[in-house]
């Protein structure tokens, strides 16, 4: 009985018939518009006194209800009434307007029935309860027993008037159990004729591939630039922090090379930042033609040994292909310093045909059996003194090798990291047009 009772009388039932209600007001309208032409054809003056001319407007309104539902919102705005009032699950419906043929078909399909089935609804919760009333209350009140209400005269009966109260709560079970059924039956169809074609799922992908493609594009920029610039400053500040007895000129040198470091990236992070807030970014990024002789620079003060051969003029390249360089060169020499044994690096770039080349070579360090370190592996000896050890570093993930591959293969171009022979080794090849 409860759950009867919850299916007719629940929260839920009760939204749903809210519902159905606005679709019967939704629909008047439309049948005053169709009592527009039922009343000239069948010589009425008054449609709405006879039962069966206000069907044959309700009847021909619906039509026009379907071909006025192509208008864009109005399968958003069903939606949202059917998120709110139907209980049925979001990611079952559709978001936007429809917009190939057979989504607006369905979305005109679902509104003739929600205008239908409300209709129908409205107009029985409108004329059912007061007959219901009245029945319930006949026996008390002999007034309204008075032929000229228009009450069957079977009712004056005894066992007629004994029954009336019954009749009437039945009444109103059988209109909540109408209402019920209409609404369980719209929920049901309305991830059929509201829910997302295969043209909303395409486009829902292709929007979750762009916002996938800018989080990316703005986690590499972070990791290269500020990631960079930590990894630097770092090991300038270590460095300082030894010699700070001893070497005061190489202190006020590191200094100095951290203050420069972290105005640059303040510079960057603007630039990655007016991406997030704007789409776009009015802060130029670092170049392989501008600003590879700083990033040298700033990498040697914080420790790194750099033999560079340059065999191309960074300014005869596209843009697009000297800012990409500029953060690859930029994370190989990161990680050169993160953990490179050795801290001695060769970058030699050169145009070799159509590819412009960026190699980044350390030696690998022979530490008896333990695993040789380079830029892309490391590990920390215990067999160091304390105060020499290096800190104990965080597990990795790997995200500057990948992002580099993800730079090149955006451009169409290929990169590979590993050792080779006693050379830990970044080679990367891009196209020096851009991308096709």
């Amino acid at each position: 009985m409860s759950t009867i009772a919850r299916f007719l009388f629940g929260r839920r039932a009760r939204r749903r018939w809210i519902h159905l209600i606005l679709g019967g007001a939704l629909a008047m309208p439309y049948v005053l518009v169709g009592s527009l032409a039922v009343g000239p054809a069948t010589g009425s003056t008054n449609v709405f006194g006879s039962f069966t001319l206000q069907l044959a407007s309700f009847a021909l309104g619906l039509p026009i209800a379907a071909l006025t539902s192509l208008f864009p919102l109005t399968r958003p705005l069903e939606v949202a009434a059917v998120r709110s009032l139907c209980g049925v699950d979001d990611d079952r419906l559709a978001d936007g307007p429809a917009r190939s043929r057979s989504a607006k078909g369905r979305a005109a399909a679902w509104f003739t029935l929600h205008l239908g089935f409300g209709g129908i609804i409205a107009g029985m919760s409108l004329a059912v309860p007061p007959f219901a009333v009245v029945l319930i209350v006949l026996p008390i009140f002999a007034g309204l027993r008075d032929p000229r209400l228009g009450l069957p005269e079977a009712l004056d009966h005894t066992w007629a008037l004994t029954l009336a109260p019954v009749a009437g709560a039945a009444v109103l079970v059988a209109l909540a159990a109408c209402a019920a059924a209409s609404g369980a039956l719209l929920a049901r169809w309305a991830p059929a004729l509201l829910g997302p074609t295969p043209e909303d799922r395409l486009a829902a992908a292709e929007a979750r591939a762009a916002d996938l493609a800018v989080r990316n594009r703005l986690a590499r920029e972070l990791h290269d630039s500020v990631g960079h610039a930590l990894s630097a400053v770092t090991l300038q500040a270590s460095a300082a922090r030894r010699v700070l007895d001893t070497n005061p000129d190489f202190v006020r040198e590191a200094l100095a090379a951290i203050e420069d470091t972290t105005r640059r990236t303040v510079t960057e992070l603007d630039a990655v930042l007016g991406v997030l807030r704007n789409g776009d970014s009015t802060v130029p990024a670092p170049t392989l033609a501008a600003d590879l002789d700083d990033l040298l620079h700033r990498t040697r003060t914080a420790g790194l040994r750099i033999t560079t051969t340059i065999d191309v003029a960074p300014e005869t390249l596209p843009p697009v292909v000297s800012r990409e360089a500029y953060r690859i060169v930029q994370e190989g020499l990161s990680n050169a310093l993160k953990h490179a044994d050795d801290k001695q690096v060769t970058l030699h770039i050169e145009a070799t045909g159509g590819h412009l080349d960026i190699a980044l070579e350390n030696p690998l360090r022979d530490l008896g059996g333990a695993p040789q370190r380079g830029a892309g592996n490391c590990a920390t000896s215990h067999n160091e003194p304390a105060d020499k050890r290096r800190p104990a570093e965080r597990p990795r993930g790997h995200h500057g090798l990948h992002g580099i591959t993800d730079r090149a293969r955006l451009l169409g171009g290929t990169a590979h990291a590993g050792p080779v022979e006693d050379t830990w080794r970044l080679h990367v090849r891009l196209p020096r047009k851009g991308p096709a």
